[in-house]
Formats: C-alpha cells, structure tokens, sequence
C-alpha cells in the first residue's frame, strides 16, 4: 500500500518542481531544467506525470531562444493523444489543443518548413478544432496569420473578418493578444489611429496576460511618433522596455525598442540596449526574430555613419571588434539572407521587401530626451549654430558678403558676431594663403576691419585674449580710433581679472579710463567708445567685489563695518553710477550705449544682492532684464534673469520666480551652451516642482537631463536632473518609467558630488516605485541600502523608517527571516526615538511573520503561535505605557496644550484598538485543525475578549472610526455565532445595521459592512 503514496507524492514533488521551474527567468537553463524533469517523469511510469512534462517542456521551448525545439514534445503529445486519449485530464486536454496555434504560428517562424506542411498543420487544427466543438475563432486567426506572412492581402482580409466575427471560447487567444494582433494589423495597412485605439485598453491595463502590454508597448512606438505624440512614445519605450528587458523570448519586442531609440536622435541609448543583448546577434532557434533584430541593427548602424560616426565602435556578434560600418554591412547582409529564404519559401518577396523598408527607414524625430543616461556618446554636444568659414576657393568673391555679415551681427551685439568674425579671418588667411595679400586685391581688409577680427578673436579667447586685445588697441589706433582703441585695452584689463589677476587689472583700466573721458569731453570720441571702458572698469571692480564676498563674508564685508570689503562695494556701486548716468541719458537707437545703461542696472541690482537687500536687487534686475530685451538684445538679458530666479524664491515670490526663469530660458534658448540650458531648465523644474505642477516640472528636468548629457555632465548636472525627474514622475504614479529613470541617476549620482541626502532620496524613491511594481525583493534592497546610509545621521528618523519600509518588502518578498530581523531593527530604533507607533506596528509585523513561519511548516516554527502572542501583547504592553504616558503629560500641561495632547491620546486609543482587533484575529487563526472542542471554546473566548476591547477603543473614538468600530463588531459577532451564542451574534449585526441606516450608497465599505452584517444575521438565525 506504501508504493502508490510515494509515487503520489513523488508526482505532486514534480509537479512543484516544474511550477517553480516555469517562475525561472527565460533562457537555456530553464530549458535544461525541463528536459531533466521529463527524464524524471518517465520514470514514474504515471502516463500523466510524461504528458504534464512534456507540456512543461513545451511551454519553456515557446518563450525562449530555442523555440524551434518545441515541434518535437508536441508530435509526441499528439501521437499519445491519438493512441490513449484517456491518459489526459481535462486540463491537458485543454493544453494540448491551446498549444496547435503556437505550432503553427512557430513553423511560420521557421524558413526551413515548407509552407505545404504550415498549411496541412493549419487543416490539422481545424479538424481537431472542430471534432472538440471549438470555435473557429483560433482557427481563423491562424490563417490570417499564415496569409499575411505570405502577402495574401485578400485572403488575410477574408480570414481577419471571419477571425473576429466568430464567437470567443476556450481556445481563443486572450483579449490582449488578439488586440495586439489586430492593431499590428492595422498599423501595417497604415492606420496608425485605429490600431493605437484598438491597442488603448492593453495599455491601460483593462487586458493583460505574461508578455502583455510588454509587446503592444513596443508595436506602438513607430506609429507614436509617426503621429507626433512624442510624449506617450517615450513612456512607452521607459515602461515597455522596462519589462521586456529580462524576457529571453521577446528579441521581436527588444528591436522595436531598439528601432525607436534609433530613429529618435537616441542612437547611443540603442547601443547600450545592444550591448546588453549579445546573444540576440547570433541565437538561432527563432529565425523570424534574429532577421528583425539585425534588421533593427543594421538600422542603427548606418544611422551612426551617416552622422559620420561610421569607424566608432559598437557591440556586434561576439568574436571580435566590430564598427560602425562593419556592423551595417554585416547586419544586412544576414537580415536579407535569412528573408531570402523566407521569401524562397513563401513564393513571394514580401519579407524581404518589408525587411529593406524596415532598414532604410529614416528618422522620425530629430530629438526625442527619454530622460536615461547613455554611456556611449554617438557625437559632439549640440550646440548654437555659427555662421560657417568661407570655402577656399571661393574666399575672395565671399569675403564682402562675410565682412558685411560680421558688420551686421556687430551692430546688432549678436552673440554670433565673434564666430562671424572668425570666418572672415579665415576666409582671408585662405586666399593670403594660396595668392599672397595681393590676391585679394581690391578686397583686402582695412586696418580697421583686421582691428575688429582681432578684438573678436580676443572676445572668444576670454581670459587668454589679454595679448590679442592689445594687438587690436594698435590696430585701432592705426585705423584712426583712439576711443575704440582705449576700449580695447579696457577689454584686455577685464580679461586680466578674469584670470585672478585684479589688481593688476585694476591699474591696467586706469589710463584707458581718465583718457577716454577726456578725450569723450573733447568730443575726440564717441559715448559707445566712452561707455565701453566705463563698463569695463566696472565690470572688474564687481568682481574684486565678489572676490571680497569670497574672503570676508557673504555681503562684502559689509555688514562688519569699514572693512576692505565694504570700500570695493563702494568703488564698485560708484562706477556703476557713473556708467549709467554717462550712457542711460544719450542711449536712443544706440544698442550698444542701450545694453551699457542696462548693465549698470544689472550691477547695482547685483551689488544690492551681495550687500543683503534682496528686494532692492529684485527690483533693479527686473529693470535691467527688461532694458536689455527693450533694446533687442535679450540675449543678455538671460545671466541677470537667472539670478532674479533665485532672489524672487528667496523672497518668497514663486510667480516672479518662474516668470524671470521662463524669460531666461525663452531669451537664452538659440545661444545658451549645453550647460547653460541644463541649468536654466534644472532651475524652472525646481520651481514648477514646489507649487505642485509635477507634469511640467517632469518635462524640464527631462530637458535638463537631455543637454547636461550633451554638455558632457551626464555625472553632475544630468545625474541631479534624472534624481528630479524620477521623483516627479512617481508623483505622477508613474511607477515603470520613474524607476527606470531612477536607476539611471543612481548609476552616477554619489555623495560627494550629490551628497547623502540625494542618494538616499533615490533609493527611497526606487524603492517605493518597485513595490508599486510588484518587485519587492529588489525594492527592499534599495531601503536597507539608504537605510545603511541614513543610520550616520545624527536625526534617526529616516533610518528608522527606511529599515521599516525593507521589512515590509522582505515580507512580501517572501523572505521571512530577513523581516523579522529588519523589522526588529526598526523596533529598536523607533523605541529609542519615542515613536509608539512606529514601535507598535514593527511588533504586530513580527508577529505575523511568526504565524506565516508556522504555516510554512518545519519543526522550527513549533513554537510561532506562542512567539506571536508574546509579541502581540508586547505591541498591546507598548499602546498602554503610551496612552498612559500622554495621560500624564496632559495632566502637567505638556503635550503642546490640549489640543495636541488630545489629538496624540486619540491616535494611541486607535493603535491599541487595532492592535487588539488583530490580536484577536491571530489568536482566532492560531487553533489546530485536530483541536477538541474545549480547546478551540478556549481560543475563541480568548480572541473575542480581544475584540471586545478593540469594539471598545474604536467606539471611544466617536464618528470618524466608525468603520473600524463595526469591522471589530462584526469579527466578535462571527466568534459569538462559533461559540453558539446566536442572540449575541444577532445583536452585533443589528449594531452594524443601525450603525449605516443614513449611510450614502457611495460608501463602499459601509455597503459591504451591511452586506456583512445580514450574512451574520442570516447565520445566527435571526433573519
């Protein structure tokens, strides 16, 4: 009799292990696993046992790399089906049937197949189909699976109709799968809409199955962008590739995503998904897949090389270094091999006509921030256009067209004037260069005009143009300017203290300054000549200023008296002073005596700031930003809004803050570096984030994130922005994208650039978007990592929160041992911080988990009923000393006043209701199965005693715990009605009823307290 048992129980041994194998990640190994339990099963020699392996070994084939070893398990299925039908349950008999659409749509995968036996398999379903009284709904979908692969439009059509008038049952593909379906269909005949909205219910979740919405999330990324609605593609592709990512099975769904990066301006982020997947390059067992993937590659890699990046390095198949040209040539040639013999077999040219499309596919957005970091930069950082050199050849004919352009944007201040500058320089070093000077003839530059190349040259060199402004001092002497010339050497100072050298600076304005406004006296030069070295001297007595502010205090100096740092104020907000009553008064039409009157507002607004008097500083910011942008040069008005940002939230003035972040951005957008737009957007996100507007402040940390990474501060700038972002969007509750984003910022956010604080509030963040998405494990991971960092902070709070947090994960994580050790940890520190609450729920945590424990079995957990009471009555001990403790406060006055000790004694009431309401439930659980009756009467008046006293906590608390009050009545009036005390029962019920007599019918848990309730009355009888 014993034999039987043992192979009983070695069947439900195997069964256990191919479920557990099944929740193994996709790949050979899991495959490997399937085969050696096969072998297991055979030995059983249980006719179930082989089929239910068998089944397990096709299903692990199907959602893998190697799935064209499927067909084999399956004719052997078949063949024990056709010889002992009786030897199959109702479920495998379902299975067996289910598994005739993955046959036949896996053949269509297999070049080497001919199409004649496709289509005998595809009769063989129908009959058998159709002998177990199926639908044909599977059946159509199957053929027009097999017409559209061939390019049989009329038949696809004839089949796609018949497919979805046939009635749904059993054999029916799940609602997500077909939706996919239908939209890629769609989608192909270019009905973009259509298939998105056919697609609209997978993507909000209404249908979802083990590779759904993964698939439809990357089939709607071509036809997104196509329609412009780049926003739903990028958190397509973060949410999308997010679950693909760890499926072996899905390299179809992985070169969308990699198709999308390619023709979104993210080529880099294309390569770091490539080189992720190596295999993909070169696993055989899914031919139709590896075809679209190399498609997909070949793709990307002449996308590098036509941005002139063809020699740079990419992944490619193992074996060797590969580049960006080698990889597209090789990719092509394979993907349109193995459509080749698609094609061959088909009778058609339909796959390789749309594997070339699918190649020669161009771009769809020039620049699509995904708001991730790419390791691998695929170019230089996007920066300002400058106007282009002069050909060679063609310099002499040029040069008055660029010399009348350089003229222009200098008239005009514009920020290109230096770079137009420098391509008339070149452009006459050219043709110097191939004719001598005389070649350029009667176009030969003048003095004057080598002056101003020279004095821009120097502009562009900042600090190492001292020299070349000297040069053009000459230059413009010889050219007749004695007043440019000084303004010139009046440059050249303000360079010298840009290199720390102010002193020297200082003395070397001196001469410049009392000569040109002599010789301004005279009327020998011009107010812009004057107003240029007015403005210069200014400029680097501001900046002995600041250097001051930097030695001997936040304002200067002057707060402490006479000091040095209070004399340079003075010096400085004197010239200012002087440079705007010289240039304010005669500015007009005159942009340059314009934009010097402004910047003197600027410094004073700026000195004001420094000496502490924000509001004065605010408002004479606001004045010089809005005379630079009166004047037609808002470029430069952007440095001085960017500083009003900062001075209007120190004031408290969001509306401001944001208006002057706005303009700087709007104003600096065409001529602001990398840099300077991820810091101009990083500061809008800040603000836009403090009032609440999430979805905004999320769509400028994006930007900040995308041109730190193209300033090449993907570890500074760009790594704070993703840590913004991230969290913005997970106040959106948009859990799959921000944790992607937020393990982008993790990999190069670090405490000595980003400090603790960032760190932490990352893996908090993650921690709290993992949990969302069911990975708990991994969430835990993130907490007790920031929770090893916060336990150095000298507030524990966070420490203690974060260890609680872990706990909680580990629990659901299944990982019992590690919570109880994680939440014994919280414990102690929310007792040490005085948090009862804190302390009393880590307590009845540690006592479910011992109950858990018990119910996993083992001798071990012998004693968890009895743990868990200890801890439930400490967690009970800990409420009471608490409640007693605020008791005692509020009778000597402290507590913060009444009120508060009011509020405080009602929340530790509730926590001790709760505690006992559960206490009770465990205590209810905790009775044998094999108990006598005496003993279970026993455990039930124990329990009820418990939710006797949370009836009561609750019922002290008036109205607002009027939920929880009937939920404890309702759990002791079930424990009446088991202890046979009907009339009890009863009167808790009506308790219930009465409770909810005026309850609105919105009221979802008083309905269902009521629905309770008459179940109860119904039970005991008095119904």
């Amino acid at each position: 009799m014993s034999e039987p048992m043992n192979t009983d129980r070695d069947f439900n041994a195997l069964r256990r292990a191919m479920q557990d194998n099944y929740e193994q990640p996709e790949g050979p190994a899991r495959n490997a696993r399937a085969e050696q339990l096969l072998t297991e099963a055979e030995k059983l020699n249980i006719p179930l046992a082989v089929i239910e392996a068998l089944g397990h070994q096709l299903k692990v084939y199907n959602y893998s790399s190697e799935k064209d070893r499927m067909f084999v398990p399956f004719a052997r299925l078949l063949r024990m089906w056709d010889e002992r039908p009786e030897d199959f349950d109702a479920y495998e008999i379902h299975s067996l049937h289910w598994v005739f659409k993955w046959v036949s749509s896996g053949m269509l995968g297999q070049p080497h197949i001919p199409l004649a036996s496709v289509e005998k398999w595809l009769g063989e379903m129908e009959h058998r189909y159709r002998l177990a009284g199926h639908s044909e709904r599977a059946v159509r979908a199957a053929e027009f699976t097999v017409a559209r692969e061939v390019g049989d439009l009329e038949r696809a059509e004839r089949a796609y109709t018949a497919w979805l008038a046939a009635d749904r049952d059993a054999m029916a593909d799940c609602h997500a799968c077909e939706l996919h379906d239908q939209g890629g269909w769609r989608a192909e005949r270019g009905a973009d809409a259509e298939a998105l909205e056919l697609w609209r219910p997978v993507l909000e979740g209404e249908y979802t199955c083990a590779h759904e919405p993964h698939a439809v999330l990357a089939s709607s990324l071509l036809p997104l962008l196509r329609l412009g609605r780049t926003d739903e593609a990028r958190a397509h592709h973060l949410r999308g590739f997010r679950l693909v990512r760890p499926m072996e099975s899905m390299r179809g769904a992985y070169a969308d995503h990699v198709e999308f990066c390619a023709l979104s301006g993210n080529e880099a982020r294309a390569l770091e998904l490539l080189a992720e997947r190596p295999s993909y390059f070169t696993d055989s067992g899914e031919p139709r897949s590896r075809m679209d993937f190399l498609a997909v590659v070949a793709l990307l890699a002449d996308r590098l090389a036509s941005l002139g990046l063809g020699a740079q390095a990419v992944p490619g198949p193992a074996g060797r270094t590969w580049t960006a040209g080698e990889l597209a040539a090789h990719a092509r040639v394979e993907a349109l091999s193995l459509a080749g013999r698609f094609d061959a077999r088909n009778g058609t040219t339909r796959v390789s006509e749309r594997i070339r499309r699918r190649m020669d596919r161009p771009p769809l957005v020039e620049r699509l921030p995904l708001g991730v970091r790419a390791t691998v930069r695929t170019g230089a950082a996007t920066a300002p256009v400058r106007p282009a050199s002069a050909p060679v050849a063609d310099a002499g004919p040029e040069l008055p067209a660029l010399l009348a352009e350089a003229r222009r944007l200098s008239a005009s201040l514009h920020p290109e004037s230096v770079a137009a500058w420098a391509a008339v320089a070149e452009a006459v070093e050219a043709v110097e260069a191939v004719g001598g000077v005389e070649a350029v003839g009667e176009q030969a530059p003048t003095a004057r005009d080598r002056a101003e190349m020279t004095d821009h040259e120097a502009m562009g060199l900042g600090p190492e143009g001292v020299e070349l402004f000297a040069r053009a001092a000459e230059l413009y002497e010889d050219a007749g300017d004695p007043g440019e010339a000084l303004a010139a050497r009046a440059r050249g100072a303000y360079a010298l203290a840009l290199s720390g050298r102010s002193e020297e600076a200082l003395d070397a304005v001196s001469e410049p300054y009392e000569r040109v406004l002599a010789l301004f006296a005279e009327g020998a030069t011009g107010l812009p000549q004057a107003a240029s070295v007015l403005v210069g001297r200014a400029r680097i007595l501001l900046r002995r200023v600041h250097e001051a502010a930097g030695t001997n205090g936040p304002n200067g100096g002057s707060n402490g008296g006479s000091g040095g740092g209070s004399r340079v104020s003075a010096a400085a907000r004197n010239a200012a002073r002087e440079l705007l009553a010289l240039a304010g008064p005669g500015a007009g039409d005159d942009l340059l005596v314009a934009s010097r009157a402004a910047e003197a507002q600027a410094m004073l607004g700026e000195l004001a700031a420094l000496s502490g008097d924000a509001e004065k500083a605010a408002g004479l910011l606001t004045e010089a930003s809005e005379a630079f942008v009166a004047a037609g040069v808002p470029w430069f008005a952007v440095e001085y809004e960017a500083r009003l940002t900062g001075l209007a939230r120190q004031l408290g003035d969001a509306e401001a803050a944001e208006r002057a972040a706005r303009a700087a951005l709007e104003h600096g957008a065409p001529f602001v570096e990398a840099v300077g737009q991820a810091q101009l957007h990083l500061q809008l996100t800040e603000i836009l984030g403090a009032t609440g507007r999430f979805g905004d402040a999320a769509d400028h940390a994006l930007e900040a994130s995308h041109w730190a990474d193209e300033g090449g501060e993907s570890a500074t700038l760009g790594a704070w922005a993703r840590h913004q972002l991230g969290g913005f969007l997970l106040r959106q509750e948009r859990w799959a994208e921000a944790a992607e984003v937020l393990e982008s910022a993790l990999a190069e956010l670090s405490a000595d650039t980003h400090g603790d604080e960032a760190v932490v509030q990352t893996r908090w963040w993650l921690g709290d978007c993992l949990t969302e998405l069911g990975e708990h494990r991994e969430a835990a991971e993130h907490w007790l990592r920031a929770a090893d960092i916060a336990r150095r902070w000298p507030e524990q709070q966070d420490h203690a929160t974060l260890a609680h947090l872990a706990a909680e994960a580990l629990g659901h994580a299944g990982l019992l041992s590690e919570a109880e050790l994680a939440y014994e940890r919280a414990g102690d520190l929310w007792a040490t911080l005085g948090n009862v609450h804190g302390l009393v729920r880590s307590l009845r945590a540690r006592a479910w988990l011992a109950v858990r424990g018990r119910d996993g079995g083992g001798p071990e957990n012998a004693g968890a009923p009895e743990s868990a009471r200890e801890l439930m009555g400490l967690a009970v001990g800990a409420c009471e000393a608490g409640v007693a403790g605020v008791v005692s406060l509020a009778g000597d006055g402290g507590e913060g006043g009444h009120g508060d000790g009011e509020a405080a004694r009602a929340s530790l009431v509730a926590e001790l209701a709760h505690t006992h309401r559960q206490f009770g439930d465990l205590v209810a659980r905790s009775v044998p199965e094999d108990a006598a009756d005496d003993v279970i009467r026993a455990v039930f008046e124990e329990a009820l005693g418990h939710f006797t006293l949370a009836v009561s906590g609750f019922l002290s608390l008036g109205e607002e715990a009027v939920h929880d009050w009937t939920g404890a009545l309702l759990a002791a009036g079930w424990i009446e009605a088991d202890l046979e005390r009907p009339g009890e029962a009863v009167g808790r019920a009506r308790a219930v009823l009465d409770a909810y007599a005026h309850a609105h019918a919105a009221d979802e848990v008083g309905v269902a307290r009521v629905a309770e309730a008459e179940r109860l009355l119904r039970a005991a009888g008095g119904d």
